[in-house]
């Protein structure tokens, strides 16, 4: 299975969603995009429930000299959550890594403050949250999303992705009480590779998405 693009995934996702919905599993459900790439699904998503949109802004922590290698990450203003097998295997601690978390908290207030437009953040007590993405590799930014929102005290927390690595998903069933995925790829390298369209996204893309599905 291969998503033309993330509209595409989103409208996947959202019909199996939408099953759910009407068999009142997901009440008052409030739909939270994972930025960048996770708005542009959600915003179908929410087109679909109906349900409202808004952000949820999470920075993946770096491996220092390999950005793109994650170790961990950081929701709101909670501490960092980071990968402790990674660190032990890797060599670091939680203490050299403070300037890059540092670095990434400061983008990530500065996205918030992009997106969020002077919003203030969703009430989620008693509600349905759905955090979305565009797909799941390391779970790393995922985990940390989902227990930013469990302290906010939703009724229920599901994680929604179009596409994702097995090993992952069953690790992060523990974080939400449902987890929404239509595509399981035993081989599985990377998202973007079940992607014909990943092209990366910009803040104007969010806001466009974010502004369109009515947030």
């Amino acid at each position: 299975m291969r998503y033309r693009d993330r509209a595409h995934a989103g409208r996947e996702l959202a019909a199996v969603l939408r099953k759910s919905c009407d068999k009142g599993e997901l009440p008052d459900p409030i739909v939270l995009a994972l930025p960048r790439g996770g708005a542009a699904v959600a915003a179908q998503i929410a087109r679909e429930l109906p349900a409202p949109l808004d952000v949820l802004v999470v920075r993946k922590i770096g491996a220092p000299h390999h950005e793109e290698f994650g170790v961990g990450a950081i929701a709101g203003d909670d501490p960092p959550l980071f990968d402790l097998a990674t660190l032990t295997r890797l060599g670091l601690d939680e203490e050299s890594l403070a300037p890059v978390v540092e670095r990434e908290r400061q983008e990530l207030r500065r996205r918030e403050r992009r997106y969020r437009e002077g919003r203030p953040p969703p009430e989620l007590r008693g509600r349905t949250a759905i955090v979305v993405d565009d797909g799941l590799a390391t779970g790393n930014t995922a985990r940390a999303a989902l227990r930013h929102v469990r302290r906010r005290n939703p009724a229920r927390t599901v994680l929604a992705v179009p596409v994702g690595a097995p090993d992952s998903l069953d690790a992060l069933a523990a974080e939400a009480d449902l987890v929404v995925c239509p595509h399981r790829p035993v081989i599985f390298s990377s998202v973007g590779q079940w992607y014909d369209d990943f092209a990366q996204l910009t803040d104007a893309d969010v806001l466009d998405a974010l502004r369109g599905a009515g947030a």
